[in-house]
């Protein structure tokens, strides 16, 4: 690795006293060209002080989430190459080589870690809702978004400069990670996944993530990123919905029509053709937004290629 090259270890911390001694000191030892920096979200126990007599750089980030602490490391941090990991010591750091390397080489913009391609996080996890909702996740994430990724939600990350530097983190929490994915398969850029090993926490360390609320938040999240940044397929689909919907009400007074000459059924003719008219409005409000979005992407591609 060139000796002039910058790589920032990036460590949001909220209340991990019980680890991040341990993920310090493998820092240390397996990354020992990084710099360290703990991102301290409002810890109330030793979490920081643990980390300044380790000898580490500690950031405050005073809005709590997860989202908030990164954003803020992405900020006032500069570096060629971040990685991001968690502090709760379930991520290998003898392995951050195999993090880097593809970042180093061109091959990615973002890599991540995949606790699933070796079976580790299946065998290690014993919360079953909570591998449910990553499997759920994955799916969705795959499925609307036209892709073949196996981890969406691990928080071991690897990440050039430019990816960094250029990415508007907007949600606050545990989401992070599936807005960061949803970031990179919109504007094409180069995300591989790395096997690692994978372990549970330690006795007495608990993880602050909730399957339930956090669950939904991250399918919320992912279904807002799918409107924003997949409007043409978001609103056809609502488009074709509601236009069923008029075609089975219209049916009806249609075939009455015919039939009579007359139609009795008005309330449910006023329905069919109210859901045609708001089925044409939500298919143009897509080609709109659908020529906006290419717009950004086009922007966006122009600002990398200014760097």
């Amino acid at each position: 690795m060139p000796e002039n090259l910058k790589v920032a270890l990036v460590i949001p911390c909220y209340n991990e006293e019980i680890t991040i001694g341990e993920v310090i000191d493998d820092a240390k030892k397996h990354a020992p060209q990084a710099d360290i920096y703990v991102i301290d979200n409002n810890s109330s126990d030793q979490t920081v002080a643990i980390a300044l007599e380790k000898g580490v750089n500690v950031i405050h980030e005073y809005k709590q989430g997860k989202a908030y602490a990164v954003r803020t490391a992405f900020r006032v941090i500069n570096a060629d190459i971040y990685v991001m990991i968690d502090g709760d010591d379930t991520y290998p750091l003898d392995q951050i080589d195999k993090i880097i390397a593809p970042i180093l080489s061109s091959r990615a913009d973002m890599t991540v870690g995949d606790r699933h391609f070796l079976g580790h996080y299946s065998a290690e996890n014993t919360r079953k809702f909570h591998g449910f909702g990553n499997s759920l996740v994955r799916k969705t994430i795959n499925l609307l978004f036209n892709a073949k990724l196996n981890d969406i939600l691990s928080g071991y990350r690897g990440f050039s400069r430019s990816f960094v530097k250029n990415y508007p983190l907007i949600c606050d929490g545990f989401e992070i990670e599936a807005d960061m994915t949803i970031h990179a398969l919109h504007y094409d850029y180069k995300v591989l996944e790395v096997p690692i090993t994978f372990q549970e926490r330690p006795d007495g360390s608990e993880s602050k993530l909730n399957t339930y609320t956090d669950g939904m938040k991250i399918m919320s999240l992912i279904f807002e990123l799918y409107r924003d940044n997949r409007p043409l397929a978001f609103f056809s689909i609502l488009s074709s919905i509601i236009f069923i919907i008029s075609l089975l009400s219209g049916g009806v007074v249609i075939d009455e029509f015919l039939k009579t000459q007359y139609i009795t059924h008005v309330p449910l003719a006023i329905l069919s053709s109210s859901s045609f008219i708001l089925a044409i409005l939500l298919f143009i409000s897509g080609l709109i937004l659908d020529t906006m979005v290419k717009q950004d992407k086009k922007n966006h591609a122009l600002r990398l290629l200014s760097e």
